[in-house]
């Protein structure tokens, strides 16, 4: 019995780590190509930008440069003030741009674009040359999709301000879960491409 639980787990370590090593090489096909690599670059920016707008945390406002630091910035920055949401520490003023600068924030951020935009580089390639990563029919379609939805996951409460939807209580608390739902879609549909690699 003890013989056939530790193969079952064998075979399943060896499973997960297939899936791993293939889901890299997807990732690593889709980066060696121009094509991957700028759909990463530009989608990536693009949506971190948009996380810190629909935070509130990127906007326009008088011209000016400076920078202005909270103190006890280390505690401040540790404080949520909502769901996945952190105290700005700063605000940076350059031009007529002006960003509250939230570690935290920042790096959910990048980790977020981060994983948008490597879903649609993934996505583009197998598109465009599924035989750059090795990818079996219709990977391309379906990594994109996370990518592509996953923008609800910050700006839903302000769409719903934007449309004059009246939330309720209920709506709200939904728009708070929709953030680890998108980081496990996103990774899942990338570890989904990893599983439509074909073997060498």
């Amino acid at each position: 019995m003890s013989t056939d639980s530790s193969t079952g787990e064998a075979g399943l370590a060896a499973r997960i780590e297939g899936l791993l090593g293939n889901t890299a090489v997807a990732v690593r096909g889709a980066l060696t190509r121009p094509d991957g690599r700028m759909t990463l670059g530009l989608t990536g920016l693009a949506y971190f930008l948009l996380y810190l707008v629909g935070l509130r945390h990127l906007g326009l406002g008088r011209s000016g440069f400076s920078v202005s630091v909270v103190s006890d910035p280390l505690t401040r920055a540790l404080r949520q003030v909502g769901p996945f949401q952190w105290e700005p520490i700063a605000l940076v003023v350059v031009g007529p741009v002006e960003l509250l600068v939230a570690p935290l924030n920042m790096l959910l951020g990048a980790i977020l674009a981060s994983l948008v935009g490597l879903n649609l580089a993934v996505s583009v390639v197998a598109w465009r040359g599924p035989s750059a990563c090795r990818l079996g029919p219709g990977a391309g379609t379906v990594a994109g999709l996370p990518g592509l939805l996953s923008g609800f996951a910050c700006c839903g409460p302000t769409i719903l301000l934007v449309v004059g939807v009246q939330a309720s209580a209920g709506i709200l608390s939904l728009f708070q879960w929709l953030l680890p739902i998108t980081l496990v879609a996103l990774l899942g549909t990338l570890l989904w491409v990893g599983s439509r690699v074909e073997a060498a």
